[in-house]
């Protein structure tokens, strides 16, 4: 299993999640574990993700979600799990 943590952050608008996940269902990777909120008005939406299925490997899968989020205003970093795991062991 490749997982990947997902965090999507910015202004709440309409369709957020349906944008990210469409993306994330019509590329073979599967949700392991999901958990938004929205504070006054800013969304914050953290993923774990199993990217093994996809055809397409982590770096475009990151840049084409990056570019997701640009299009609608909102900022999707992607890390591998143990790149995540390693930063918050310090």
């Amino acid at each position: 299993m490749k997982k990947t943590i997902i965090t999507v952050v910015g202004k709440d608008t309409v369709g957020i999640i349906a944008k990210v996940c469409t993306y994330l269902a019509n590329n073979r990777v599967n949700i392991l574990d999901i958990s938004q909120t929205i504070v006054q008005d800013y969304f914050n939406m953290m993923m774990i993700a199993d990217i093994m299925d996809s055809a397409k490997p982590f770096d475009v899968i990151s840049d084409e979600l990056a570019q997701i989020g640009e299009e609608i205003g909102v900022i999707v970093r992607c890390q591998r799990e143990e790149i995540f795991d390693s930063m918050h062991r310090i």
